[in-house]
């Protein structure tokens, strides 16, 4: 797939999206489905802002006893695709509910206790 694809393709996502190595749920199992749970992308290039906001994030989901299934997107093409230019991003079943910005545990809390 080329880069046009990439950024201008579907933005559909399912079962044979591109999965990245370092993608698994918090409990460490990789799977595609979410069996009932919510689906988190940490979009960012893997520096410590993405590291930080992937560890508040991770912290809240075991703090709320959440079952999520979360995925760390480095790819920039790939997170051009979510409609972002800043990153970390924080994308929770399909709305890109931060960027730009490294969110704290607790408003990682706020924003999964409204969905």
């Amino acid at each position: 797939m080329g880069i046009f694809d990439k950024l201008f393709g579907s933005k559909e996502r399912g079962c044979g999206e591109k999965v990245e190595k370092n993608s698994c749920s918090y409990n460490g199992e990789c799977n595609s489905s979410t069996d009932g749970g919510i689906e988190v992308r940490i979009l960012g290039s893997g520096c410590k802002n993405c590291q930080t906001l992937e560890k508040n994030t991770l912290e809240a989901i075991n703090e709320l006893k959440l079952k999520a299934e979360v995925k760390h997107i480095t790819d920039f093409a790939e997170i051009a695709t979510y409609g972002i230019m800043s990153t970390p991003g924080l994308w929770i079943n399909g709305k890109i509910v931060s960027y730009g910005k490294v969110l704290s545990k607790d408003e990682v809390k706020v924003i999964l206790e409204k969905i």
